[in-house]
């Protein structure tokens, strides 16, 4: 009886590991159509490894990469539409498709409401503010609550975590997992984290993270990074080199949007704010603002902008978000990560 029980239970992990495995196509497929093993571990290397991937990269890019010439581009092109439907679909269709997408607790209950329910997979989800309003420890707190089942048969998962500013601490992750009573060896295992010293190894490091989640389907559910815009505010500097960096930070941002929609994964980034010198001529109630410019609003899919409150306390408010009302919450940063304030 208990080897049946135990049968079932694999069955059904079986079963979960083929509806991710169906989510997208493997690049492997494309040995069918004709396409050589060697060109296909080229496109691997450079972080393309799905059919979806083959779609989402222009023809100059995959020209770029080592050992592919514009005839084995077109013929990985052609193979990739074969195996792809790329035409439209009804919104009945693509509603359907939208139910793969999870929510990720805050810790909070209200921070969750103001986002409708969490933070969102498929999408990237932004929070700015000034230092010690508590972006970090928002991104702490999510390294813990996404290994919990959650709503709607969310079955937990591994996070991948890009630290630009050196403010990612194994330790305080331990407290977090206090609170929920979870093993700390088990916990800070299912944390991949990687430190990014410049731009372009940040770039770099979004392409081993692809290469990651395709090698095991389904079990990463969170990328992090915090901060988005750091090392681009070092590596560029001035106004002659703004329009080169913004470029730089299109094609992240682009990277970024593309993996989460062809890995079904949430992608959590935090931004830090300038102040605006010319706002006080325009009598602005605020004269900050969050940085990276309309390429980093427009890539965003929800803004939250965050504030210091009274004490423990801060102010979470929706700036942008395509499905939820703009509003504002209260929660407080506590010894075990983000939580709802107390009144």
């Amino acid at each position: 009886m208990m080897e049946m029980a135990d049968q079932i239970v694999e069955e059904e992990a079986v079963d979960d590991l083929d509806d991710e495995e169906s989510f997208f196509q493997d690049i492997d497929l494309l040995q069918n159509h004709g396409i050589n093993v060697a060109d296909i571990k080229k496109l691997k290397s450079s972080g393309i490894c799905t059919i979806k991937g083959i779609q989402m990269t222009t023809r100059k890019r995959m020209c770029d990469i080592k050992g592919i010439s514009e005839a084995k581009m077109e013929k990985i092109k052609e193979a990739a539409a074969k195996l792809e439907d790329h035409g439209f679909i009804t919104a009945l269709n693509y509603s359907t498709k939208r139910k793969n997408c999870f929510r990720i607790t805050t810790g909070s209950t209200e921070f969750d409401k103001l986002l409708g329910g969490g933070i969102e997979s498929m999408a990237i989800t932004e929070a700015f503010g000034e230092f010690r309003t508590g972006k970090t420890q928002l991104s702490h707190t999510l390294c813990v609550t996404t290994q919990l089942p959650g709503a709607n048969e969310y079955p937990g998962g591994k996070i991948i975590f890009i630290d630009t500013e050196n403010t990612f601490r194994p330790d305080r992750l331990k407290d977090i997992a206090d609170r929920f009573n979870l093993d700390h060896s088990a916990m800070l295992d299912n944390v991949l984290y990687a430190r990014a010293y410049t731009s372009e190894h940040q770039l770099e490091l979004l392409d081993y993270a692809a290469a990651k989640f395709h090698e095991e389907p389904g079990v990463f559910k969170l990328l992090i990074i915090d901060s988005i815009m750091a090392l681009f505010r070092v590596d560029f500097s001035g106004r002659g080199e703004l329009a080169d960096r913004q470029q730089k930070l299109a094609q992240m941002l682009s990277k970024l949007q593309k993996i989460s929609e062809e890995y079904n994964v949430a992608v959590f980034v935090t931004n830090q704010m300038t102040a605006d010198p010319g706002a006080t001529m325009s009598f602005q109630a605020d004269p900050k603002k969050p940085i990276g410019g309309h390429i980093l609003a427009h890539a965003s899919t929800t803004r939250i902008s965050l504030r210091k409150g009274r004490g423990e306390n801060r102010i979470a408010k929706i700036y942008d978000s395509p499905d939820m009302p703009e509003n504002e919450v209260t929660f407080a940063i506590s010894g075990g990560g983000i939580t709802d304030a107390r009144e």
